[in-house]
């Protein structure tokens, strides 16, 4: 039955009601609802959509049984690769919350935090995530927020930056310096911080696509019980690894599917008037050409790092080399997008908020897609681990 959630059905049953549940629930029109909604709008859209996932059991595929899920990988891609098909919107507003902050509990997580946490997020609970300081660019480690303890609690004071979704968070994953004294990846901690704490200032940025998905966080005396630690203290990069992995790992497998479709969109712009091939004109047939075998390398690494015996997605370098390849191939589609366009491609189209970074409004997708290079370790740190864990290249030397 369509929308049951059913972990052990044999994939082609799980597909076949996936499908069906999504011709029976998706609102056709959500893109132009959407295009132009307020922000209020958008959110209530976001938790809609996510009730209606969860109801199906669709909402959590790569949680444990246990939390709700329990799909084995292979199934998880089924659920994925459906939703993307239809062109399902994405759980953006949910995104920290299903993925990073769920693959921190599931990892480093006190009872009482997995007891605790994971319910209120299938709730609908927003989490954001509190790393990115300014001048510290990709090098994490040198974040200068400072935690205090003092008895029972900490008390905390610094900045941050770059929080995805902060403005409608109510909880905060949130990495802070216990000891200015260790080495600086051995003096960080791990935090859940309430967003509603006094003390805590959330500013948006206004970005170039006209969003405000990103914002400041500033932290002035707030004080975090002690319970709230996740993981030993001082022990925080360590936890933060997990949390980061969950970015470069399973969720690739919706996305390298989206990506898929929005090269199904540029096939269908670069069709003629009458529906003329697109391989009428050589030089755009090549092109496409090009893309869709990336697109196709794209999804069979991801179904090959998937199906590796013993392996997991969101673990060691794999995941850094599909993170890598899926953010470059994402431009170079996207920067093609605008190319085909011609000079129309260079208008600022409105995009539905919830939609990708291929959603056939070039110019903002070209822009956004520059996005995926930076969160989650950017490119260059990518290439690192890869060299480094994967090679078995020598270190890069410390600054």
């Amino acid at each position: 039955m369509p929308g049951i959630r059913a972990p052990q059905l044999p994939p082609d049953e799980l597909r076949a009601g996936v499908r069906q549940w999504c011709a029976e629930h998706l609102p056709h029109d959500w893109r132009e609802r959407q295009t132009g909604a307020s922000h209020d709008e958008f959110i209530r859209f976001q938790h809609w959509w996510f009730g209606e996932l969860r109801a199906a059991g669709y909402a959590v595929p790569h949680w444990p049984q246990s939390w709700g899920g329990g799909f084995d990988l292979a199934r998880q891609a089924v659920i994925f690769e459906e939703l993307a098909r239809a062109d399902a919107p994405r759980l953006s507003l949910h995104f920290v919350s299903l993925h990073h902050a769920a693959g921190t509990f599931l990892d480093a997580g006190t009872p009482e935090q997995r007891d605790r946490y994971p319910p209120e997020i299938l709730d609908g609970a927003v989490w954001c995530q509190g790393f990115s300081e300014p001048e510290a660019g990709s090098d994490l480690a040198s974040l200068r927020t400072r935690a205090e303890r003092r008895g029972d609690v900490y008390v905390v004071n610094g900045q941050k930056i770059w929080a995805s979704g902060a403005a409608d968070a109510q909880h905060c994953l949130l990495l802070v310096r216990t000891d200015p004294s260790a080495p600086k990846r051995r003096g960080i901690s791990y935090l859940v911080m309430d967003m509603d704490s006094p003390g805590v200032l959330v500013r948006p940025i206004r970005q170039i696509t006209g969003e405000e998905h990103f914002c400041e966080i500033f932290l002035t005396d707030v004080r975090i019980p002690v319970g709230n630690l996740i993981g030993a203290e001082n022990d925080g990069w360590r936890v933060a690894q997990s949390t980061l992995a969950s970015e470069r790992g399973g969720t690739m497998i919706e996305l390298a599917e989206r990506l898929a479709v929005g090269l199904r969109r540029l096939l269908l712009e670069a069709a003629g008037p009458e529906g003329s091939p697109p391989t009428a004109d050589t030089v755009v047939g090549d092109r496409l050409a090009r893309l869709a075998r990336e697109a196709q390398a794209l999804r069979l690494l991801v179904r090959q790092v998937i199906t590796r015996p013993g392996s997991e997605l969101a673990q060691g370098a794999h995941a850094s080399v599909v993170k890598l390849y899926y953010s470059e191939l994402l431009q170079r589609l996207t920067a093609f997008g605008m190319e085909l366009a011609g000079l129309d491609g260079q208008r600022a189209t409105r995009r539905a908020p919830g939609s990708g970074w291929e959603s056939g409004a070039w110019l903002l997708d070209h822009i956004g897609s520059w996005e995926w290079t930076i969160p989650g370790g950017t490119s260059e740190i990518q290439r690192n681990i890869i060299a480094e864990r994967a090679l078995g290249l020598p270190r890069e030397p410390a600054a």
